[in-house]
């Protein structure tokens, strides 16, 4: 039997003295995702080092990706290990093969380094999210405007698994 993604993911986290947990629950068939590293800071103390919220439903193209945030103090790898986590578990825990997000337009600059980002995890553009009647729906999901971005799950997992493993190296 072969190894899950996520528990070898959980194993490497753990040897690096990590702690990488995942929460999911099932309200109305949805899977709602939130998954954190920290770092143990005393013998009943934890460090949130990153996290990423998400959500996913019945269908190849389901996962949604909300949130993404790592420390400033968090070491090397950590926002590769949450990718590479989120992508493992949904490719071994949902039909989801394509994840969606939101690069949200606030401000001009950081919109252009937000799409710099995501699009080097390998995601496309898909469409920008405006003010129109028609993208209602997108602005009240993910809070804003912003350009529409898709990716293969698996790409991902392999981009961001590959820079987390060169991490543990450095």
């Amino acid at each position: 039997m072969t190894k899950s993604l996520l528990t070898e993911l959980e194993r490497q986290a753990s040897s690096a003295g990590l702690l990488l947990r995942i929460q999911v629950r099932r309200p109305l068939n949805l899977w709602i995702l939130r998954l954190v590293v920290a770092k143990y800071v005393g013998s009943e103390k934890v460090q949130l080092l990153g996290e990423l919220k998400g959500w996913a439903y019945n269908s190849s193209s389901g996962l949604q990706l909300d949130t993404m945030l790592v420390s400033r103090n968090a070491p090397l790898g950590v926002g590769d290990l949450i990718w590479a986590s989120v992508m493992a578990w949904s490719i071994e825990s949902t039909p989801c093969k394509k994840a969606r997000l939101l690069a949200i337009n606030d401000d001009e600059n950081q919109h252009k380094i937000l799409l710099r980002y995501f699009q080097r995890k390998g995601f496309e553009k898909v469409r920008e999210v405006g003010s129109s009647p028609f993208d209602l729906p997108l602005r009240i999901v993910w809070g804003g405007a912003g350009t529409l971005m898709v990716s293969n799950c698996l790409d991902v997992y392999n981009y961001s698994y590959r820079l987390w493993e060169k991490s543990l190296q450095s």
